[in-house]
């Protein structure tokens, strides 16, 4: 069985893109969240324009961030397929990084986000959402989500990193 991992993290917006842009997408998505509908045309297209604005380190340093911790991170990975994927604001979505790696022939599909720690709405929240959705889309494939994180690994691996500093 062809395993994959997805890493998930939250995204950034670029330092160049307009404000604007930014705060119409909140306001649509706040709007369509107390509505409980799917999402506007208008929205869409917005989301997609913030998500595939060009990025440079410059402009989006935390996607570079995080490319170098996916770097660091498939060595590990014993040989599965990898994929990386953005929560919000970044290209590719969660949604695009499963149908890579499913494409690629990946059966069975480990979602795993940067963000550990419990309570926030983007692990809690949207990305099982959006597991879900794709639940529906993939039945013949296994995909899971790697949450909640055990804070006892979490508190560890802090702490290890911590006495570099003593």
């Amino acid at each position: 069985m062809t395993r994959a991992i997805v890493l998930v993290g939250h995204g950034g917006v670029p330092k160049d893109c307009p404000h604007e842009l930014i705060r119409k997408l909140k306001q649509l998505e706040a709007q369509r969240r107390a509505a409980g509908k799917p999402m506007s045309q208008e929205e869409e297209e917005l989301d997609q324009q913030i998500r595939r604005w060009p990025r440079t380190p410059a402009n989006d340093p935390y996607r570079t961030g995080l490319e170098l911790l996916a770097a660091s991170l498939r060595p590990h990975l014993n040989g599965a397929l990898f994929a990386m994927a953005y929560n919000e604001f970044c290209a590719p979505t969660l949604e695009e990084a499963v149908r890579e790696v499913v494409g690629a022939g990946a059966r069975h599909v480990t979602i795993v986000s940067t963000m550990f720690t419990p309570g926030g709405s983007h692990s809690e929240v949207e990305i099982p959402e959006t597991i879900r959705r794709l639940h529906s889309q993939y039945p013949n494939v296994t995909i899971r989500y790697a949450w909640p994180f055990d804070l006892n690994l979490v508190a560890g691996m802090l702490s290890e990193h911590l006495q570099r500093f003593d």
